[in-house]
């Protein structure tokens, strides 16, 4: 599993990890057990919100006797990100995850409090333990400028950002900005908001032919792909523990220029949208 420093010094995270939205959806038993599948196979990064639901407590359970191996991330909604409000949504979701404190906590997405607000909240929490860092989730370039002015330079763990083969907005600005700057990138719904790409597709036959030179998945080749450059991380959800197994050993899969190349021309970049895609 390739593993890379989770912001400015940060601590050394594998590049995929397990997201869990709507995984309370499922049959609480077998999300329960694809997180344990996916921690067993080095899937340590376990990201979920407050907005999830019962995600929090399914992760709880997931984690329980193991709180010590998992980088846990969690997030506060905006309505909630007033000073205040911060502290107070960090020790709910601390409470619903049963643990003494996250490794990363998430502003969700730009929202009507002032980031200063927020960002004083964050501060407060690690100076009490609660969290060990801090980051941001949907934001572009102008709003992170705005949080980069207000926290300064090593402040600003990560950025959680839609990407995916379909979607790679990210890489015309967002990318680029959080690299300058040593802020990890966290791509979210890897598959986009199905199964994406179709393997019936061209591009799914692309995708097909590389994974057969590698001996991995197409789904493990879009992964491997989106983690190929500095600083990227993916967190794919799963509710099959065999599916959770696939992703990790899409964690050791490194691509050459040739299956680069036969990618970007499958998957092309587009022109830069005018907002941000997010879900």
């Amino acid at each position: 599993m390739i593993e890379r420093a989770f912001g400015e010094d940060g601590p050394v995270v594998p590049v995929i990890g397990q997201g869990t939205w709507r995984i309370d959806g499922a049959a609480r038993e077998g999300a329960v057990a694809a997180l344990r599948a996916g921690l067993d196979a080095g899937l340590r990064h376990i990201d979920t919100a407050e907005m999830y639901d019962g995600a929090e407590a399914i992760v709880a359970e997931a984690v329980a006797g193991r709180r010590d191996e998992v980088f846990l991330v969690s997030k506060v909604v905006p309505g909630n990100a007033s000073r205040k409000g911060v502290v107070a949504a960090c020790e709910a979701s601390l409470h619903r995850l049963r643990t003494d404190r996250l490794d990363a906590y998430l502003l969700h997405w730009p929202g009507q409090h002032p980031i200063a607000e927020t960002v004083a909240g964050f501060e407060a929490l690690k100076a009490a333990g609660k969290i060990l860092s801090w980051g941001l989730s949907d934001f572009d370039v102008d709003e992170l400028d705005d949080a980069l002015r207000i926290a300064g330079p090593g402040a600003i763990a990560c950025n959680q950002v839609l990407y995916h083969l379909g979607e790679r907005a990210i890489e015309h600005a967002v990318l680029p900005w959080c690299q300058r700057h040593g802020i990890a990138v966290v791509g979210y719904s890897p598959f986009g908001s199905g199964d994406f790409p179709d393997p019936a597709s061209a591009g799914g036959q692309v995708l097909a032919t590389i994974a057969a030179r590698h001996g991995t998945t197409p789904r493990g080749v879009a992964l491997a792909f989106l983690t190929r450059l500095d600083g990227t991380f993916t967190i794919p959800k799963t509710v099959r523990a065999a599916r959770a197994i696939e992703n990790a050993a899409a964690g050791a899969v490194v691509l050459d220029e040739t299956d680069l190349a036969q990618i970007e021309a499958a998957f092309p970049l587009g022109k830069r949208p005018r907002n941000l895609p997010m879900l």
